[in-house]
C-alpha cells in the first residue's frame, strides 16, 4: 500500500458505539490539521438498537468505504460490538484493492479478523477520539507508520519493565485482551499453527480486575495459538505500578516459557503506540526493543 498524502481521505465508521456528532466532528478537525480530509460513515450516529446501529448499517458503512476509490484508510474506535460485523464484511474487496485499518480496543475484532481472512496488515493501537487534542507521541506514531514508512524500529514513550528476560521472532498479533481472547474460537480468525507469533496485549484496571487479566491470560495459554507464541509485550494497565499484575505476568512466562516485557506505550492510557498486525517482529525484552521486518 502506498503511504498517506496530503488530500488523501480517511473514513470514519463506528461500528463498535453510537458516535457524538460534536465529539466526532472535533476530531475530524485534529486529522485535517495533518493535510488529510475525512469522510464520515452515513450510519456513524444511528442507533437502531437503542444503543448502536443494526449489523447491516454497520457493516454498509465499513464496505461502503472499501468501495470508495478516494478512502485511503478506515479508522474507528472501540465500544462494544465490532464483533458483530465480522461475517458482512467483504474481504475479498480488501484483498483487490488494499486499504490501511486502524482502530483499537473493541476494534480487535476487526482488525485481527481482516488481516487473518485477507493476508493484508491491519494497524492496533489509537481511536479518532486521541486526535480532539492529540499528543506529539502519537503524532509521532501515525506520521511513521502511514505518512513517512518509516516505522522500523518501535520507539518507546515510557520505561519498559522486563518480567521475563529473552529474545524472540513472531507475527505480531494481539489488541485488547478480552476481544483477542473471544477471538480464539472465532473463525473469522484462523490463526495459522504453522507460524510464531508475538502477543502485543492490553487490559485497563478501569475494565477488569488482575484477577480477570490472569484468567484471560489462561485462556490464551489453553488455546492452541499458544503452542506458537513466542513473546509477549504487555501494555498500560494502571497510573501506578501494580506488582499483583507483574506476578501474574511473570507465573505465565515462566510457564510457557516465553518472554514478557511491559510497558506504558499503548493502550487505554495516554500513550498510543501503532502495532502493525501480521507484520513479523523481534521482541527483546531484556533490551527492550521491538523491531519490525
Amino acid at each position: 500500500m502506498n503511504m498517506l498524502r496530503k488530500g488523501d481521505t480517511i473514513g470514519i465508521i463506528s461500528p463498535s458505539w453510537v458516535a457524538d456528532k460534536n465529539d466526532y466532528e472535533k476530531y475530524a478537525r485534529g486529522i485535517e490539521k495533518l493535510g488529510l480530509q475525512v469522510k464520515f460513515g452515513k450510519n456513524i450516529y444511528k442507533n437502531t438498537y437503542g444503543y448502536i446501529a443494526s449489523e447491516k448499517e454497520r457493516a454498509d458503512d465499513l464496505n461502503e468505504m472499501l468501495y470508495d476509490e478516494n478512502v485511503k484508510m478506515i479508522f474507528f474506535g472501540g465500544g462494544y460490538g465490532s464483533v458483530d460485523i465480522l461475517p458482512y464484511i467483504d474481504y475479498k474487496k480488501i484483498k483487490e484493492s488494499p486499504k490501511f485499518f486502524l482502530s483499537y480496543s473493541d476494534g480487535t475484532s476487526i482488525l485481527n479478523s481482516v488481516y487473518s481472512q485477507t493476508g493484508i496488515t491491519t494497524y492496533y493501537g489509537q481511536t479518532p477520539g486521541i486526535y480532539g487534542d492529540i499528543g506529539e507521541y502519537d503524532k509521532e506514531q501515525f506520521v511513521s507508520h502511514f505518512i513517512m514508512g518509516n516505522a522500523i524500529n518501535y520507539a518507546s514513550n515510557s520505561e519498559w519493565n522486563t518480567i521475563t528476560k529473552g529474545r524472540c521472532r513472531g507475527r505480531l498479533v494481539g489488541g485488547y485482551l478480552v476481544n483477542f481472547v473471544l477471538s480464539l474460537g472465532n473463525r473469522f480468525f484462523p490463526y495459522q499453527l504453522d507460524k510464531d507469533y508475538i502477543l502485543f496485549i492490553e487490559e485497563s484496571e478501569k475494565f477488569q480486575s488482575v484477577q480477570a487479566v490472569g484468567a484471560y491470560l489462561t485462556c490464551i495459554g489453553q488455546s492452541r495459538l499458544m503452542e506458537r507464541v513466542t513473546g509477549m509485550l504487555f501494555g498500560h494497565y494502571s497510573d501506578d505500578a501494580c506488582p499483583l499484575l507483574f506476578e501474574v505476568l511473570e507465573r505465565f512466562g515462566k510457564a510457557y516459557s516465553i518472554p514478557i516485557a511491559y510497558c506504558d506505550d499503548f493502550g487505554h492510557g495516554d500513550n498510543h503506540a501503532i502495532f502493525p498486525i501480521g507484520r513479523d517482529a523481534i521482541l527483546d525484552t531484556g533490551n527492550h526493543t521491538l523491531s519490525f521486518l
